[in-house]
């Protein structure tokens, strides 16, 4: 198994509205066609950053999970879940519109445990 851990830095003005959209449009939406595992939003509270200075964005405000067979299924995957009309008429729906995501980054893991 793959995980890939998409972290994005949303604008903070429209994270409320964010919330209301990801959880009656997009995680439906998502969780039909890929294996979801979570998808969190921060809180209020301030994260706790040891070590090396974060950058000027600060951290991520969206965090998913994703779970592949392995990195072809989800090169293969992933762009037919985002490029079909039923995800074309959920994004235009975001919140501010695309430009609304300051940063999006994706990495890959495997569990441990």
């Amino acid at each position: 198994m793959l995980y890939e851990v998409r972290n994005y830095h949303f604008r903070p003005d429209l994270i409320a509205d964010y919330k209301v959209w990801a959880k009656t449009r997009a995680i439906p939406y998502l969780a039909s066609v890929i294996d979801v595992v979570g998808f969190w939003v921060s809180t209020d509270d301030p994260p706790e950053v040891t070590g090396a200075p974060m950058d000027a964005m600060g951290s991520a405000n969206v965090t998913w999970v994703i779970r592949w067979n392995d990195l072809a299924h989800r090169t293969d995957a992933l762009p037919k879940a985002l490029a079909g009309p039923a995800w074309g008429a959920i994004f235009a729906d975001v919140p501010g519109g695309g430009a609304s995501y300051l940063r999006i980054e994706a990495k890959f893991a495997e569990a441990l445990m």
